[in-house]
């Protein structure tokens, strides 16, 4: 549901004071009750198990994750980043089997060259 709420606000293209209206309006309530859900379930869920570690990852950082709420130029997530930076993180593991020493300096070479003409936009 918060993610259908922003996908609308994209739509729109509203402005940042626009999007926090919006976000407390329909977003709030939204997160309240996910809040007052996971404190009121913790005690019965199994901590080890997979909602218990998302409920233990979550409840201490609520403030931090619902802070997008108050400003109209912050994302609800950091997705963005996570896939400008993926390429990174594959090619690390990449250059553990690129051969030799040299071959995964090269390839580091070469990610950063295409890297640098994505950020600049020129067709390598």
């Amino acid at each position: 549901m918060l993610y259908e709420i922003e996908s609308e606000l994209r739509l729109l293209s509203c402005s940042p004071e626009e999007i926090v209206a919006v976000r407390k309006e329909k977003s709030q309530p939204i997160l309240i009750e996910l809040d007052n859900w996971m404190k009121s379930n913790l005690p019965h869920i199994l901590q080890s198990s997979p909602i218990g570690h998302a409920i233990c990852y979550a409840l201490p950082r609520w403030e931090a994750l619902s802070r997008y709420l108050l400003r109209g130029d912050l994302l609800i997530d950091n997705n963005l980043i996570e896939n400008s930076i993926r390429p990174v993180a594959i090619g690390r593991k990449n250059y553990l089997f690129a051969g030799s020493h040299e071959g995964a300096k090269r390839a580091a070479m070469i990610y950063s060259f295409f890297g640098t003409c994505k950020m600049n936009g020129v067709n390598p």
